[in-house]
């Protein structure tokens, strides 16, 4: 599924040139255009009403095979969707090779929108089944062992290593000094929490990812106290993860060495700008989706009201820089149509809130 268009012209004719990640610095290819791709449809299905579009044959064709990218079978135990490095939002190498969550959160959106699209018909009874199969894994080890907060800190904390058998605690044997038990347990506030950034095998990424987190709520990939959770750690860290423009991707940035070996030394990638800690203007959408649905109004009210005062005289930016995102970022293009769209969408969710329906999934307490 391509990234994106554009429009080239051959012989004095125009026409629409796909890239499939060739045009993307380390030519990475897009793990996640396939399943926005599905949740959109969705949205314009329910939009619309135009079921005909949705059932016709290409259509369910186009749904099964970004399904099957997912599905496959594979040299992994875990009911995730292993991503190669680079290959989600966060990129230009972020060393996020295994299970980051903002995929995780698309593909769980993009398998119950696609319980929905799918024509119950014999062609879709095998893929039905395997949505089906994955989907209550996969919500089960998301919401327990991606989750992060006080209580939780204090499980991990205690975790014996070296475990074997089926009945293993520390099922993915993390060793405690990998994480920063001091600083998070200092940072998280007794009513947050949020979903780690990454999980695999000796690996706990704890950064604070915002796109997996908020999409996590939107679509009740999180349970009701979860969701919650997670805006009240954004409520009450908001000079942290909010700033001057909402919002930061992820948080913390990687800084010093973890700059310079994981992330490769990228200098567009340097601490606190671009996907290393930057800010971009375009997750206000989700922001305002989330607080929405789970009837926080204020602070999308609040998110809106700091975004405002800066986007028309920054002319829209693309992402700003530095911790409180007061820079606009050092390559951040102009009239950005994805900063403008998500600030438009931001101001419809809260003018009209019957739209949340285009893009939520569940109720508040859905169990998935």
């Amino acid at each position: 599924m391509p990234a994106s268009f554009k429009i080239a012209s051959f012989g004095g004719q125009e026409y629409i040139k796909a890239d499939f990640g060739d045009h993307a610095i380390g030519r990475v290819a897009p793990a996640d255009s396939c399943l926005w791709w599905i949740i959109l449809l969705r949205a314009y299905a329910i939009a619309t009403g135009d079921t005909e579009l949705v059932e016709r044959e290409d259509f369910q064709e186009g749904i099964r095979l970004g399904l099957e990218l997912c599905l496959v079978t594979r040299f992994d135990m875990y009911p995730m969707v292993l991503v190669p490095d680079a290959a989600s939002m966060i990129d230009r190498r972020m060393g996020l090779y295994g299970h980051p969550l903002d995929i995780q959160s698309l593909f769980y959106a993009a398998l119950k929108a696609s319980l929905e699209l799918l024509t119950p018909n014999q062609t879709n009874q095998f893929m039905i089944r395997s949505v089906q199969n994955r989907l209550n894994p996969l919500l089960k080890q998301l919401r327990e062992n991606y989750w992060l907060d006080s209580a939780r800190l204090n499980v991990i904390y205690r975790f014996r290593v070296e475990e074997y058998g089926e009945e293993a605690l520390n099922q993915f044997n993390i060793y405690s000094d990998s994480i920063p038990f001091y600083r998070l347990a200092k940072w998280i506030p007794e009513a947050g929490g949020y979903l780690a950034g990454n999980l695999g095998p000796s690996q706990l990424d704890c950064r604070f990812f915002a796109l997996g987190n908020l999409m996590a709520v939107i679509v009740s990939l999180t349970d009701e106290e979860q969701s919650h959770k997670i805006l009240n750690l954004i409520e009450l860290r908001w000079n942290d993860l909010v700033g001057q423009m909402p919002m930061k991707l992820c948080y913390p940035a990687l800084e010093d060495a973890d700059w310079r070996i994981v992330t490769g030394a990228d200098p567009k990638n340097r601490p606190w700008s671009y996907h290393n800690g930057g800010s971009w203007p375009m997750l206000l959408w989700m922001l305002a989706a989330a607080a929405r649905k789970m009837n926080r109004a204020e602070l999308a009210h609040h998110a809106i009201a700091v975004a405002e005062r800066r986007l028309v005289q920054d002319q829209w930016a693309e992402y700003y820089d530095g911790p409180e995102a007061r820079l606009i970022g050092k390559e951040a293009r102009k009239y950005q149509t994805w900063t403008i769209t998500g600030y438009l969408l931001a101001k419809e969710f809260i003018k009209n809130p019957q739209h949340l329906k285009l893009v939520t999934i569940g109720g508040m307490g859905d169990e998935g």
